[in-house]
């Protein structure tokens, strides 16, 4: 059972009045997020490459494109408050990754970085999504990177959010581990705790309101993760497309590149994110104080004082 509001169907079910939208109002009160009121902010469903992926859309759909994708056991609700505030300038799709929140389960279980690249790619030629701006975090900047190898045209920009084709941080052990321990819990507080444990940025508050978004309730009344219980049990970060890439090939992207690190990142270290924006043709790279590998959720107002500079410089 859904412990969250979601599209049942193919029509898009609006969030704007949800007393979820309202959690995510204090939220963005809490940290002082700036963002437009009367945000159009819709929950919807489609189908491509058969699979039914669910999706988050923000923001006038005359306006600009961004495509936001998110981390390995993470959801397109990581980015609400990026989104929230992006939405007045912004037309905002927030995709579920295969086997991840509201999106179908991959059948035969294939989640390396092409086949998701190539869920994105479809994604954005069925929603008529032309040169968007792409924002990647972890594995959905893995995607973005292999969708950007394989059409370096195809974005207008990107942001690679703790992410670089060479990396020798160990936090991946943590992030495995994490997820291998928690996949089921009694009560949602025993989730919310492990959370805290495991992410001593965020505010407990902030991680109740929105523990509700990685969360099913079983019939067994178990709180189950909303991810492929697949990737908890095997390692599917480390695909060999991913590992194959180097920084000679990263050449080729052309389009303006901002490589954010978190300053306390155990996955990337700061002479590899450096190292990556050098390697592009038009890179960029700085810091967010006061996080780790997860930026835009321990860290938001940081990763958004440095996005918008970014965004400014394209337009």
């Amino acid at each position: 059972m859904h412990l969250n509001e979601v599209a049942e169907g193919l029509e898009p079910l609006d969030l704007s009045q949800s007393a979820e939208f309202q959690s995510l109002l204090q939220s963005a009160r809490d940290l002082g997020i700036p963002h437009r009121e009367g945000v159009r902010y819709v929950s919807r469903n489609t189908v491509v490459r058969h699979e039914r992926l669910h999706f988050l859309e923000w923001g006038d759909p005359a306006a600009p494109p961004v495509l936001l994708l998110h981390g390995a056991n993470q959801t397109s609700h990581a980015w609400d408050l990026v989104s929230l505030h992006l939405s007045d300038r912004y037309h905002v799709f927030a995709l579920d990754h295969r086997g991840h929140g509201d999106s179908e389960w991959a059948r035969d279980q294939d989640y390396n970085s092409e086949s998701m690249a190539a869920d994105a790619v479809a994604f954005m030629h069925q929603q008529g999504i032309v040169q968007p701006i792409i924002i990647g975090h972890s594995m959905g900047g893995r995607v973005t990177l292999r969708i950007a190898l394989d059409d370096p045209a195809l974005a207008r920009a990107i942001c690679f959010v703790d992410i670089a084709p060479v990396r020798s941080g160990n936090g991946g052990n943590e992030i495995r581990e994490f997820m291998r321990r928690n996949v089921e819990f009694d009560r949602i507080e025993d989730f919310i705790e492990r959370v805290r444990a495991y992410d001593p940025f965020r505010p407990t508050e902030h991680i109740a309101r929105t523990a509700r978004y990685n969360l099913f309730l079983r019939a067994d009344g178990k709180y189950v993760s909303k991810s492929d219980r697949f990737l908890h049990e095997r390692d599917q970060r480390a695909t060999p497309q991913a590992e194959t890439i180097t920084l000679d090939d990263v050449k080729v992207i052309d389009c303006p590149v901002l490589v954010v690190r978190g300053e306390s990142s155990n996955i990337l270290l700061p002479p590899e994110a450096q190292a990556f924006a050098d390697a592009v043709q038009h890179g960029r790279m700085v810091e967010v104080a006061k996080c780790g590998h997860n930026v835009h959720t321990q860290n938001t107002p940081g990763f958004l004082d440095v996005l918008r500079p970014f965004l400014e410089s394209i337009e």
